[in-house]
């Protein structure tokens, strides 16, 4: 075959496979076009690039004062795209050494010659996404944007991080169950992080994210991009001073008694605002910690805490005053068969209704329910029900334990059930639903809904007040409310509570004592031992109950086990209070103005705005943070400078969320103890620091 032959037959062989080719391509056209499945091509395209959420930054919780109960704290996860377009051979072999000597210091998890392998062999591999470490601080964080490659950025420098947040507790277990949790996927929320979530979480920004080798997922230049709204932050009631005595006076009674456990709040009387609630559980190792809301959720029998009902009711039918008598005998009665008898031995002989309340006679209440209601058992159901007993208080937190008050007509109802129902048994009443009665009377009769939080704010700025809301604004009669503050202040002053009766300030109040289980002899019972009251009794400004369950040594009694505490909250309250002290009008204006912390400006200056309290703000107009000073009646900001990044900032004085934010900006990382605002600070104001050095706060009242 010729020369020229053989090129043309390789030309023709050539030329046909190309044809065949274009004809193959073209047919493919044709199928994918008409034929083939188009989801299959958007199912394709959906797994290699999502429309993805942006988790926003959700709101903090504050105590009434101010102080940081919950908070957001940032944490990292940081890579390189080791082949960016920006990323050439050149740049990369420049970088690599500097780069993998300073990952190598930051994450102490591999060494420098382990990064640098990595990073290679992502290289070479074609990989996107080179992980460097997950859970990165902010501290650590702002150190690696100024590393080598990494400072260019995104596009320049292949970096790519994704931010997320984990909830803290700067004053850790105080208050923890009514804080709660927030609601996650699979799980529940409790307390006020679940109650107020839809505000706290915020809004969701959205962005475009797609797969790359490794199935790791990498955000998408260029492409839409929703900025997320962070959440709002909830101003609660809770007064951190009052929650802290309220928890250590309940685990002190709670250990000295071997209890199981138990609560206490602590309400203001007017509003209804819950100013302290802790609830206690003993765990195997001995020791107490809170796991469940008992004052919200535990429903069980009050025991003689509820005869003040029974008393309300039969005043307000006519039935008896506090003058009349009954005869309690030797303290021993029965009904049908089943004996009741008081506490005190030998009975109390004859004696006023009055008198058989202070000394929470079992025999005299139950035998003045009994003569006036026994055949016509609905009309004292019927007065409880005025007293709104049978009804749950919807509270903000869930998992309210729902009251059981039986009527006639149910078929638990027994012949005892009357008698027993007057003293406290065949109940379920949770303590918040008790200490809501007991608020009212004090309240001249207003019954009101205990409430957990006080506003919902934005970048310091308030966005909505809870008012308070009232449940009945006269639940009894005034004549009434008159007759049954006198025998409340009577159970203290001459009754089963004189043990906690004060020479500064006067109490009002009923101990309980209910019997949880009934066994053959005494080994087998368990106790609720409780006293709820207010206080200061002639003008009432604070309502509290005190609830002990399961008490097994040093006596069971409601005014040995649970009255302490409500004593050493109250005297707390009065020892720090200044009008109960008798100071002149001139130190209560100014006193008026509440001070505040070293802190942001702005956010300050939100606070006492909402206050209508004056400031020296337009003349500090340029400044971030600032030390407010009372200065007679108005506020004067006195700029803090926080410019000079060579020296230790100074942060004593300070809120836990402020400290931090300058602290780590300054290249510090932050270790804490402690709870409250900044008492000290290690290293010193002033001391010299490198990038990156610990600093440890010590936080106190």
């Amino acid at each position: 075959m010729s020369e020229r032959t053989n090129i043309l037959v390789k030309y023709n062989l050539l030329y046909i496979v190309m044809v065949a080719f274009g004809l193959f391509i073209i047919g493919k056209i044709i199928y994918f076009q008409f034929f083939y499945d188009k989801s299959l091509i958007e199912e394709a395209l959906k797994s290699t690039r999502v429309y993805t959420s942006i988790e926003p930054t959700r709101g903090d919780i504050y105590s009434s004062d101010g102080k940081l109960l919950a908070t957001s704290v940032a944490y990292f996860e940081a890579g390189i795209d080791p082949n960016c377009d920006a990323i050439t051979q050149t740049v990369f072999d420049e970088n690599i050494d500097s780069l993998t000597l300073c990952l190598s210091e930051l994450f102490k998890s591999k060494t420098q010659d382990q990064f640098r392998q990595e990073l290679i062999d992502a290289r070479d591999s074609g990989s996107r996404y080179y992980r460097f470490s997950f859970n990165i601080n902010y501290s650590d964080f702002k150190i690696l944007q100024s590393f080598p490659l990494i400072r260019k950025g995104r596009t320049r420098g292949g970096f790519v991080y994704q931010k997320t947040y984990k909830r803290e507790k700067p004053f850790g277990e105080l208050a923890r169950r009514t804080i709660g949790t927030e609601p996650s996927t699979g799980r529940k929320g409790v307390g006020l992080e679940d109650a107020y979530d839809k505000d706290l979480r915020g809004i969701e920004g959205h962005t475009v994210k797609e797969r790359i080798p490794g199935n790791m997922w990498m955000p998408v230049e260029d492409a839409e991009y929703i900025e997320p709204k962070d959440g709002y932050d909830l101003i609660t009631t809770i007064d951190i001073g009052l929650q802290d005595v309220a928890e250590s006076a309940l685990e002190k009674q709670m250990r000295k008694h071997s209890a199981e456990f138990g609560t206490v709040v602590l309400m203001e009387v007017k509003t209804g605002r819950v100013l302290a609630i802790a609830n206690l559980k003993r765990n195997s190792e001995g020791n107490y910690f809170e796991e469940t809301n008992f004052a919200v959720g535990h429903a069980a029998d009050p025991g003689s805490t509820f005869k003040l009902a029974s008393v309300i009711v039969a005043l307000e039918d006519g039935y008896i005053s506090p003058e009349d008598s009954v005869d309690t005998g030797n303290g021993i009665t029965y009904y049908y068969g089943k004996k009741m008898k008081d506490s005190h031995e030998g009975g109390y002989g004859t004696i006023t209704v009055q008198r058989a309340f202070e000394v929470s006679s079992n025999v005299g209440i139950s035998k003045i329910i009994d003569k006036n209601y026994k055949y016509q058992p609905g009309k004292y159901v019927a007065g409880l029900e005025r007293l709104h007993l049978n009804e749950p208080l919807n509270v903000v937190i869930r998992g309210e334990g729902i009251p059981v008050i039986h009527s006639p007509s149910d078929r638990e109802w027994s012949g005892l059930s009357l008698t027993q129902m007057s003293i406290g048994y065949e109940l379920q009443i949770t303590p918040l639903q008790i200490l809501t009665l007991y608020n009212a009377i004090a309240n001249n009769g207003e019954m009101v809904k205990p409430v957990f939080a006080k506003a919902l704010s934005y970048r310091g700025k308030i966005i909505k007040e809870f008012e308070t809301e009232v449940i009945d604004p006269q639940i009894c009669s005034t004549k009434t409310l008159k007759i049954v503050k006198q025998m409340l202040e009577g159970v203290v002053e001459r009754g089963t509570a004189t043990n906690i009766k004060s020479k500064n300030y006067t109490i009002a109040g009923k101990t309980g004592t209910a019997q949880m289980q009934y066994g053959n002899d005494t080994l087998g019972i368990e106790y609720h031992a409780s006293f709820v009251g207010y206080f200061p009794a002639e003008d009432p400004e604070y309502s509290c109950i005190v609830s002990i369950y399961k008490p097994r040594q040093n006596g069971f009694y409601g005014n040995v086990v649970s009255g302490p505490v409500f004593k050493e909250i109250a005297d707390k309250i009065y020892a720090t209070n200044p009008k109960y002290h008798g100071f002149t009008s001139s130190f209560t204006v100014s006193q008026s103005i509440p001070s505040a912390k070293k802190g942001n400006k702005d956010e300050t200056e939100n606070v006492y705005s909402w206050l209508q309290i004056s400031t020296n703000s337009d003349k500090v107009a340029q400044t971030e943070w600032v030390a407010p000073q009372i200065n007679e009646h108005k506020i004067v900001y006195n700029p803090v400078n926080y410019s000079d990044k060579t020296k230790v900032p100074n942060v004593i004085n300070m809120g836990l969320k402020d400290a931090v934010v300058i602290l780590e900006e300054a290249g510090l990382t932050v270790h804490v103890s402690g709870r409250g605002r900044v008492s000290k600070q290690v290293p010193a104001p002033g001391s010299s620091f490198n990038k990156g050095d610990l600093i440890t706060l010590y936080l106190g009242e």
